[in-house]
């Protein structure tokens, strides 16, 4: 499986690149060259297994054994999930009139992104130690991503971890799990401004391709595929979880409402529908709406500021993982996306172009459908799984 810039002007680089990078040279992100798509009766034999499960078979698809042996593979999962409350680390909650909570907050942190964190220092730890490498991490957060990032990392002998969190923006349990964490490796800084203010300097940084080589560079955001490859694993268990068979032509569809930020979720759900798992997507966000206006509009632009809301996490304005999403609407053009991003990047704004807002608007082949959420779900009397845990 080779890994490809969403710009298109950097080499082609395997798992084990896509992972210790954070944005491609050319300022792009990572995404896998060709997507594989599943058959029914993988899907068949997909949904008896549990999340572990499914998360092991996804990364075995996009990481290869002569990178990391499938049995090495499993251990790592294994040995990531170990500290979760729950045994099967993720849990649906049936409430009614079809509407589900998929629990993803059973984490040590308590958000969602322990769950590809913690997965995603594993792959992580592995190469280091093969490669006797030490490698330093910088993160950006609005809450949780901080903390969790953190939490799978500390006290890694190979790994130093640099944490900017916006002074004033976070909840203050997430600011006390990032400012109380006493190890020799983690380091952790108040920064002036939104989150979005601290993420240009640490795109800056990592667009000066010499020097993030020279002091091994890399990050724990959701720019790191690692990150995208695990969340996958949401969409597939909510689904096998909500549909009672896969014995029906066509496979009945489950709509996935995601709560979103960065839309890294969004972004794995996407994938998972262009592998052929059939899920809807409504994005979830809060006033800091810039994908919904993306989708209602076409309007990718910045709002005069960030406005605090009591979801921290979410309050923000450059939501970089649409990058991918366009992408994939795209077809996979680089030569479109990057125009589009360097437009966005010199202007803080663009108007997407008409065939592109419309197929966010009416899916991007393969029954890729993403829209805002507005109170729907359960009219369209499809099972409705809500992806609890925070963004």
């Amino acid at each position: 499986m080779w890994y490809v810039s969403t710009r298109g002007m950097a080499p082609r680089v395997d798992f084990e690149g896509a992972l210790f990078s954070g944005y491609a040279p050319d300022g792009g992100l990572f995404m896998p060259e060709e997507l594989p798509h599943l058959d029914r009766e993988t899907l068949r034999a997909w949904s008896t297994l549990s999340y572990p499960g499914l998360v092991k078979e996804l990364c075995a698809l996009f990481i290869g054994p002569e990178l990391i042996p499938r049995d090495d593979l499993h251990d790592l999962i294994d040995r990531a999930f170990r500290r979760f409350r729950l045994r099967e680390v993720v849990r649906l909650a049936r409430l009614r009139d079809g509407l589900n909570v998929l629990e993803l907050w059973h984490g040590v942190t308590y958000a969602f992104k322990d769950l590809s964190l913690c997965c995603t220092a594993q792959f992580l730890q592995y190469f280091l130690e093969k490669r006797d490498k030490h490698v330093t991490v910088i993160v950006g957060t609005s809450g949780d991503t901080g903390s969790a990032a953190i939490e799978s990392v500390q006290g890694a002998k190979n790994v130093d971890i640099i944490v900017l969190l916006p002074k004033g923006h976070c909840s203050k349990i997430q600011e006390l799990q990032m400012t109380t964490v006493l190890k020799e490796n983690v380091h952790v800084f108040g920064v002036e401004g939104t989150s979005d203010e601290l993420d240009e300097p640490i795109k800056a940084v990592f667009a000066d391709a010499a020097f993030a080589r020279q002091h091994n560079l890399m990050s724990l955001n959701s720019i790191n595929w690692a990150r995208v490859l695990v969340q996958m694993a949401h969409h597939f268990y909510a689904y096998f979880q909500c549909v009672a068979s896969l014995d029906t032509h066509p496979l009945p569809p489950v709509e996935v409402v995601v709560p979103t930020g960065a839309a890294g979720n969004v972004t794995a759900g996407c994938i998972a529908q262009k592998m052929g798992l059939p899920i809807r997507l409504v994005v979830a966000v809060n006033r800091n709406d810039i994908i919904h206006r993306a989708v209602q509009q076409g309007d990718f632009s910045l709002s005069a500021a960030v406005t605090p809301t009591l979801a921290s996490a979410m309050d923000i304005q450059v939501p970089y993982n649409m990058e991918r999403i366009f992408w994939l609407l795209s077809g996979s053009d680089s030569q479109v996306t990057r125009a589009l991003m360097e437009q966005f990047e010199k202007t803080q704004g663009l108007k997407l172009p008409k065939e592109l807002h419309s197929k966010g608007r009416q899916g991007c082949g393969e029954g890729c459908w993403v829209e805002p959420w507005a109170g729907r779900g359960s009219e369209r009397d499809l099972p409705t799984a809500w992806g609890g845990g925070g963004c």
